[in-house]
This record gives structure tokens, sequence and C-alpha cells, in this order.
């Protein structure tokens, strides 16, 4: 990763930590993805943007197997995902074949033009919802 792309990580996931996750959680129908911590083994929230699409919810990554979240699917792809307010139980698959640049024109445009502006190695995710 170039040192540009670096600072920008390194900014972009400490206003996250510090400022928009602790803000966005609280919001009733704010999307939410929640992993198992893979050392802690505590549920860890995160707010995310992306979309359903039948009994799948797809999202994109902006910073890859980097962030934290995708670390915490790789140790345990079981999640849950709050969508408009209700929880729903899958399993969450990492996409590296998926082309995320185009997985991004399908998704909510906010988030979209968030991912790409704030995004260096983007991701794609697809969590298969339980029934």
């Amino acid at each position: 990763m170039t040192s540009r792309a670096e600072r920008k990580y390194r900014v972009a996931t400490a206003l996250q930590r510090r400022v928009g996750n602790p803000l966005l959680r609280r919001m009733p129908f704010q999307t939410l993805l929640e992993t198992t911590g893979r050392v802690s083994g505590l549920p860890r929230t995160t707010p995310v943007g992306g979309r359903r699409v039948g009994d799948a919810f797809w999202l994109v990554s902006e910073f890859g197997e980097r962030s934290q979240y995708v670390r915490n699917i790789k140790a345990d792809p079981q999640v849950r995902v709050r969508v408009r307010g209700r929880w729903h139980t899958g399993t969450a698959h990492l996409m590296p074949d998926d082309d995320p640049v185009a997985r991004l024109r399908s998704l909510p445009r906010f988030n979209s033009a968030a991912v790409r502006a704030i995004g260096a190695e983007l991701l794609t995710v697809r969590v298969d919802l339980d029934g």
C-alpha cells in the first residue's frame, strides 16, 4: 500500500472509530453488521451500507481484508445484519472474484459514494440470510 493510501486508511479508520460508528450505531434504521470478535469472542457491531436482494445482503468493504469486520468474518462467518430495524442471522462470504465497482452501482448511492471516496482496497461481501 502506498504511503498516501496508508494515510487515507489511518485517517478514515480513526474518524470511523471515534465519530462515525458510535453515532451511526445509535440510529434505529442504520444497517448494522454484527460479527464475533476474532480475539475477544465478543459481538462487534459495524454500521454498513448495502442492499438486501432476496435472501442475501450485499455490501462492499472499503478496505478489503484490512477491515476489522472482514477479519472477523474470516475467523467466524456467522453474522447478524440489522436491515430496516430488524435483525437477521446469516453466513458471510468474501467475494474476491466479484467486481466491487460494479457491485457498488447496485447499492444505495450514498453508500457507494462514501465507499468509493474512502476506499482503497474494495472487497464484495455477501451474507446469505437464514430463513
